[in-house]
């Protein structure tokens, strides 16, 4: 049988193939480290989706929440004139806040895709009604803006959160015990209860490592842009789980890797750079990732994906 990420790394190659030949300066040390900053943000997040997925749930609310945490981090910095060291935290609190009421009432029944889609929309409107829709915080300090816009050795920063991120969630997936209890509730929620199996507290974990994730996202998202507002993260649910999909894990739940999704985010990146270095539209790449979705759906099934009514 071949294997679905054998498969994403054809096509990580193809795409470095194409862009390399009709892009402009894309095949540099510089694009490649643009390519990380501009990608991080989505890759924390589509990080914390897999193991929510594998479970058989959904989180719409990450781009939403991440919005929130990035509002609260200059309202606590700026407005409350407390230094960006405890700021920075205040942010992530928020963030795990928010994936614990996600977590509440997804343990209590309420479908995910209904829970999180409320969320999606009480997160944004929070940010919105803090900052009145239009107040920007910027003007943030040097050595916060480094985490987003330096790099240690000429590897950008958030090269190293992501990898230690992408550590501890193949930790979680891949090595540890709650790992197969994650993939038995994405195949059989009642099954794994009749097994034993800490469902309640299983799922909801997941949907605060979601949040946490959302958090540490908004830190390298206002450190590499320089400024917090309310419209920060939009969209980036979509592309966070279009990458997780894409990397082979099951929308069906049971079935998923974090090597995959790590795949999915750099096709993805590399898709919207090419795109914009080769000076194509930029409608091509939203095409292209369609394309790509539908077609890594279709590998999932013919890879042996479990399908369900």
């Amino acid at each position: 049988m071949i294997n679905h990420e054998r498969v994403l790394v054809i096509v990580l190659v193809l795409e470095l193939v194409l862009f390399g030949v009709i892009g402009s300066n894309f095949l540099t040390l510089a694009n490649a480290g643009e390519i990380i900053r501009a990608s991080a943000e989505i890759g924390l997040l589509a990080l914390a989706l897999t193991p929510v997925i594998i479970t058989g749930g959904i989180d719409l609310s990450v781009g939403s929440l991440l919005g929130l945490c990035a509002v609260i981090l200059g309202v606590v910095w700026r407005d409350a004139g407390v230094s960006i060291g405890i700021a920075a935290p205040a942010a992530i609190a928020i963030g795990i806040t928010g994936g614990a009421a996600n977590a509440w009432l997804v343990a209590r029944g309420v479908p995910p895709l209904i829970v999180t889609l409320g969320t999606y929309s009480l997160f944004r409107g929070l940010a919105e009604g803090i900052t009145g829709g239009v107040r920007n915080y910027s003007n943030f300090p040097q050595g916060f803006l480094r985490l987003g816009q330096g790099d240690l050795a000429g590897v950008p920063s958030q090269t190293f959160v992501l990898a230690a991120v992408a550590i501890a969630f193949w930790l979680l997936l891949h090595r540890m015990t709650i790992g197969r209890t994650l993939r038995a509730i994405g195949f059989a929620p009642e099954g794994a209860r009749y097994a034993g199996l800490s469902v309640t507290r299983s799922t909801g974990l997941v949907y605060i490592l979601s949040g946490a994730a959302a958090g540490l996202a908004s830190l390298l998202y206002v450190s590499r842009l320089g400024q917090a507002k309310a419209d920060a993260g939009t969209g980036f649910e979509l592309m966070a789980i279009t990458a997780v999909v894409l990397g082979g894990t099951s929308i069906f739940g049971g079935r998923g890797t974090i090597a995959g999704t790590l795949l999915g985010v750099a096709i993805l990146g590399v898709l919207q750079t090419g795109v914009r270095l080769a000076d194509l539209p930029a409608e091509l790449a939203g095409v292209l990732t369609a394309i790509l979705l539908i077609l890594a759906l279709g590998a999932n099934k013919l890879f042996g994906e479990r399908s369900r009514p």
